[in-house]
């Protein structure tokens, strides 16, 4: 594991995120800045959701300086692959950048989602890959310039607290979790 501490500060506002079509094919590139400007731009993502051996997941909470959706709970990490860069290679880095962790994980599906933030005025038009995996050594050691604190949950529970409290939590996280579960049982059925 990397101390996600010693990482260099980058300013993520200005790295080139992928633009996309309806179909998910690339069709150009643009900062994530720009591609967040409402109305928003139709971009690659990818939201990652940890697992450990009780089935629970791993969320964390968004730090208060965040650009978009500042604060509240949120899957285990997400981020933007650089275009043309590996889904999977840029959300490893993201998560041991943000979590402090080095897990292998697996492409769950896809979650499309448009969700704007009134607080900040961005917009998230994201295609997004739902990375899964698990955790059953080790802990995270969130940097505190991404993700103000963590918390493990059974995915019963947070559906409830998404119901009743939706406020509390970003917009893709009901939509990540469907696709995260789907993967899981599909991968617990599969001869």
């Amino acid at each position: 594991m990397t101390d996600a501490l010693a990482q260099p500060h980058t300013d993520r506002e200005a790295l080139p995120v992928e633009l996309v079509d309806d179909v998910g094919r690339a069709v150009g590139a643009c900062s994530v800045a720009e591609a967040h400007l409402a109305p928003g731009r139709l971009h690659r993502a990818f939201s990652v959701l940890l697992f450990d051996s009780a089935g629970r997941v791993l969320l964390q909470q968004r730090a208060a300086v965040k650009t978009r959706f500042p604060s509240l709970w949120a899957n285990t990490c997400c981020g933007h692959p650089a275009p043309g860069e590996p889904v999977a290679t840029a959300a490893g880095l993201r998560l041991t950048e943000e979590m402090g962790l080095t897990i292998a994980l697996t492409e769950a599906g896809i979650y499309r989602y448009h969700a704007a933030d009134l607080r900040t005025g961005r917009v998230e038009s994201e295609w997004d890959h739902v990375l899964i995996g698990r955790l059953d050594i080790g802990a995270p050691r969130p940097d505190p310039a991404e993700v103000a604190d963590f918390a493990w949950i059974h995915p019963d529970a947070l559906r409830d607290a998404l119901a009743d409290n939706p406020d509390a939590y970003t917009p893709w996280l009901a939509g990540v979790l469907d696709v995260a579960e789907h993967a899981q049982v599909r991968r617990i059925s599969a001869p």
